[in-house]
This record gives structure tokens, sequence and C-alpha cells, in this order.
């Protein structure tokens, strides 16, 4: 499959969410030069499908194509996944801070997946996240620095999602990470509910405390 070809079945003309997916990582999708081995047999995700969780958005934050896999698991259970991946791969031969790579990977290779799930047309949206994205640290200045944070502009806003049902969202991952944090709390000055699950165990409800200023936290 080209590359337009595998975008297209990740952002479906038409579909719901769709809007949101950041053509970003399948444009040199092609150049990847590593190779991944993209696993099926992940951890099958919590049920989300009873009255509690019925207008909740998850946000899958998981590393790489971790993240990728959850959202094709996530397909399959009724949601529509939605890649929001926002970080470049490094020239043929260079060293990254952040392996771009393996998500590209994973998205090629869970297009042919998802292509064959039948998804509702009023699925809930699980955005897609690498939690890896904010790996900064370089030993020299000759390491590429393809690290990224997510912005407001990223995701639909608060007051979309509200008037599209959604009153919860649901966090999916190891941890709540700094700039997921900044968004979500104002999110949830907008009485958007905000549940988190580490996969394993059933979603618990969170209270995100006011980030601190630039540069305290």
């Amino acid at each position: 499959m080209t590359n337009k070809e595998i975008f297209q079945i990740w952002a479906p003309a038409g579909k719901k969410w769709v809007d949101w997916v950041r053509p970003v990582p399948f444009v040199a999708m092609k150049e990847c030069s590593k190779q991944y081995w993209f696993s099926d047999k992940a951890v099958a995700p919590t049920d989300y499908a009873d009255a509690t969780y019925e207008d909740a958005a998850i946000i899958v934050d998981l590393p790489g194509a971790e993240s990728v896999n959850e959202g094709i698991k996530l397909a399959q259970a009724g949601y529509r996944p939605i890649p929001i991946y926002n970080g470049t791969i490094e020239q043929h031969g260079a060293r990254a801070t952040v392996d771009n790579q393996s998500v590209a990977v994973a998205l090629a290779l869970g297009a042919d997946r998802l292509r064959d799930i039948v998804i509702p047309e009023d699925a809930l949206p699980a955005f897609l996240l690498d939690s890896n994205r904010m790996h900064r640290f370089k030993m020299e200045v000759s390491v590429f620095d393809n690290s990224w944070d997510i912005y407001p502009q990223d995701i639909p806003s608060a007051d979309y999602l509200l008037k599209n049902g959604i009153g919860k969202i649901i966090i999916v991952g190891n941890a709540v990470s700094k700039d997921l944090r900044k968004i979500l709390y104002d999110y949830q000055k907008k009485r958007i509910q905000i549940y988190f699950s580490n996969r394993y165990e059933a979603p618990k409800k969170i209270t995100l405390r006011k980030p601190l200023r630039k540069g305290k936290d």
C-alpha cells in the first residue's frame, strides 16, 4: 500500500473524528530503515462497554508501537482509533531522541488489520499517543531531537466533546504525562470527568491538580 492508502485507512473520508488524524507519521513512512515486529498479542483492552463509560473518549498514551496495537484492540471493541502522533523520523544513519520509526511501521502494519474491522458510525474516539514523545536527553549535539508535545489544538476542545455527548476521558497508559495533564486540567474545569487505567485494571476517576507555571513543573 502507498502512504496515502495507509493514511486513508486510518482516516477514512466522512467519518467522525478523523479530522484530528495527524498526517506527519504517514508522510515519510516508506523511508523507515528499521525493522520491527508488530505483535497482535497485546493485553486486551479493559472493558469500557458498560453504562459507566458510554460517554467516554479514550486517550491511549503508551510507548511507541504499543499505542498503535492498543488502538487496533480498541477498534475491535468498537472505538474509532485516531492517531495524533506528530513526530518526524530521523535521516538514514542518524540517531534520534525518539524512535518515531516504530510508530510509523506499526501504523503501516496495523492498517492491514484495521481495514478489516467494521467500526460503528457513532463510534467513540480513541486518540493514540506515544508516551516516549518527550524524550529530549541528548548525549551529543549530533543526535537529532525529534521529540514533540501534544497541544490543545491537537485534540477536540472540551466544548466540542461536550457538544458531541462526551463527558468523560479515560487515559490508558503508565502515567499522566506533563503535556497531557495541562490540557486535561482545563477539560476538568469544564466538568469533563477524567479517568485513568493502566490497561490491567478498570478506569478510576482522578482529579488533576493545577499545573505549575512554565519552568516550575
